[in-house]
């Protein structure tokens, strides 16, 4: 009797999970559409699609070996996200950005992230996110020990860069703020994910950067930390449209399609 009451139990709370979205252990689960709007946001903005190439439906569900219907989903999620553009009876295509509009793009991120320094010095940062911090900034240092930036290493400080913003981002705690820069990053040339880490110099005072802001932030100076962070934004736009200019960058061929488990 106490067996089958389990298992009733057991079957009534995987049925409320299910319909709750969410795993055996109650935590959120991934949906297969989740999962395909990720793959594909990820390609647009590591700039594997060529600027306004138009995705097909029937191409990308055998790509990633999944039905038209979470394509078609995660298509009208990015649309709405400012990644695609839709035109009635000719489909999606990915946004084109021009030089111009990458301006105003990073004119906007400089002006949240360096209110994010800003914010994470004034409320300071944890031991914790102190430590975190300086690790990832001890990988970033071991990826340009060589002095030269070793192409496999471009992916490497690709993530030390995310992991930094991100980590300013996180000690500002300030959701509104968190939500405009997102904003920001779902546009492929102005994403971090797609700068061209070529150019070893450029690359040795980026880093230089973080390291300054991470001082900065430590000290709890608000005034120089939100100072070095517009600089740095600044350094970042202008090395984007020297690629945008190059042909270079998101959008300036296709790359491959994304593949299954990316």
């Amino acid at each position: 009797m106490t067996s089958s009451k389990t298992k009733t139990a057991r079957h009534n709370s995987a049925s409320k999970n299910r319909a709750l979205g969410l795993s055996r252990d109650g935590t959120e689960a991934v949906t297969l559409s989740q999962s395909v709007t990720e793959k594909l946001r990820t390609a647009i903005l590591e700039g594997r699609f060529a600027s306004e190439a138009r995705l097909q439906e029937e191409l990308l569900a055998e790509t990633l070996a999944v039905s038209r219907t979470p394509i078609r989903a995660a298509l009208h999620t990015l649309s709405n996200e400012g990644l695609l553009d839709y035109i009635p009876n000719r489909g999606y295509s990915v946004r084109k950005v021009d030089t111009e509009r990458l301006g105003d793009i990073f004119d906007v991120r400089e002006a949240l992230e360096s209110l994010a320094a800003r914010l994470a010095a004034e409320k300071g940062m944890s031991d914790s996110d102190q430590e975190e911090f300086m690790r990832t900034l001890k990988d970033g240092d071991r990826i340009l020990s060589k002095g030269k930036l070793l192409p496999e290493g471009r992916e490497g400080f690709s993530a030390v860069n995310e992991r930094l913003h991100e980590a300013i981002i996180r000690v500002a705690s300030n959701q509104m703020l968190t939500d405009a820069i997102r904003v920001c990053y779902n546009i492929p040339m102005s994403s971090d994910r797609n700068v061209l880490w070529r150019s070893y110099e450029w690359i040795r005072r980026s880093h230089d950067d973080h390291h300054r802001l991470f001082e900065a932030i430590c000290a709890r100076d608000g005034g120089r930390a939100e100072r070095l962070m517009r600089e740095h934004m600044l350094s970042v736009k202008q090395h984007m449209r020297e690629q945008l200019d190059a042909g270079e960058g998101a959008g300036a061929a296709a790359g491959p399609a994304p593949r299954p488990g990316r």
